[in-house]
């Protein structure tokens, strides 16, 4: 590893004993190898910090940090970023699987399109086991080199996971930190994509895995998400109106602060006035996972074949 990488991935983890060996293998099997792994461990009381530690005695490009006191998601998932060092970062999670050229085809398209600040890949959510249950096609025009409608698409569109692509370190460094209320990182991607265009490289290669234990479906209301993304959320004062007020105005604060000229900041006002006034059409910002499963036996791609150190595992 060099003294300073070109990437930089953040991996918050809080007890993810159950599938962290297979998200390393995966992340560090990737053909593109210029990256460090920053690793923070939110205080966890399972075994996690015995498998990065031993991870990290066989591979120098991981920095492991481990907090003395759980501070919430949202708080590491910033902790991560802050601590990185690279020209490029992407947020990772210890539970997902990744092709084994996700990074290399990321970094490559950022390097052929200056204008692109973010890049990421096909995608699919995956079960417990590693099989595919909900394949994806990526719909959202943020591609558009212009800023209202890339706006308008992360409001009115099914949302992707944009928040785990390869983004240019210094762009994330001019948007205001993620907060912790619900649905959060859906307005900082979309104050991110207010500062340049995304590109979705045509490949299968970004696997999101679903499981009781995940932070959604362990804690299914929206009160519990929050104390879980930041517990000082813990008090009896956030309800649900208060958080909708909260993501409301997370959109309207990433408008104002963004780069905008001011017609295209009157644009993206408008466009978050028809979406805060009219119904919006089903499906709109449902999570990948959130939709039916389909039969594995229908698919064509196979998980083994694309994401790397799914065998011969040694740690």
């Amino acid at each position: 590893m060099t003294d300073r990488p070109r990437l930089s991935i953040g991996l918050p983890v809080y007890n993810g004993e159950e599938y962290l060996a297979e998200s390393f293998d995966a992340l560090l099997g990737q053909t593109y190898e210029d990256f460090e792994l920053v690793v923070s461990d939110n205080a966890s009381t399972d075994g996690t910090e015995d498998i990065c530690r031993r991870y990290a005695a066989k591979d120098s490009r991981i920095r492991y940090l481990r907090l003395p006191r759980n501070i919430g998601a949202t708080p590491n998932h910033n902790h991560v970023l802050a601590e990185s060092r690279g020209e490029l970062f992407k947020w990772a999670s210890h539970d997902d699987l990744y092709g084994r050229d996700l990074l290399r085809r990321c970094v490559e398209a950022l390097d052929e399109r200056p204008d692109v600040i973010l890049a990421h890949t096909g995608q699919a959510v995956i079960d417990g086991a590693g099989r595919v249950t909900v394949p994806y096609d990526y719909t959202l025009t943020t591609d558009s080199p212009h800023a209202p409608e890339r706006f308008r698409s992360l409001l009115f569109e099914p949302g992707g996971d944009d928040f785990y692509g390869v983004m240019r370190a210094d762009v994330l460094r001019r948007v205001k930190p993620m907060d912790s209320y619900h649905h959060a990182d859906r307005t900082y991607v979309a104050e991110i994509t207010l500062h340049g265009r995304f590109h979705q490289v045509p490949e299968l290669l970004y696997f999101r895995r679903d499981h009781p234990t995940r932070a959604e479906r362990a804690n299914p209301s929206k009160r519990s998400r929050c104390v879980n993304l930041d517990p000082r959320r813990a008090g009896p004062l956030h309800p649900t109106p208060r958080l909708l007020a909260e993501y409301v105005w997370g959109f309207v604060s990433a408008i104002r602060r963004a780069p905008l000229s001011p017609a295209d900041r009157r644009a993206c006002f408008r466009h978050l006035a028809a979406w805060t006034t009219s119904r919006v059409r089903p499906g709109s910002g449902e999570r990948v996972e959130d939709r039916a499963p389909v039969d594995p036996a229908k698919l064509t791609v196979s998980v083994d074949a694309l994401v790397a150190g799914r065998e011969g595992r040694q740690a």
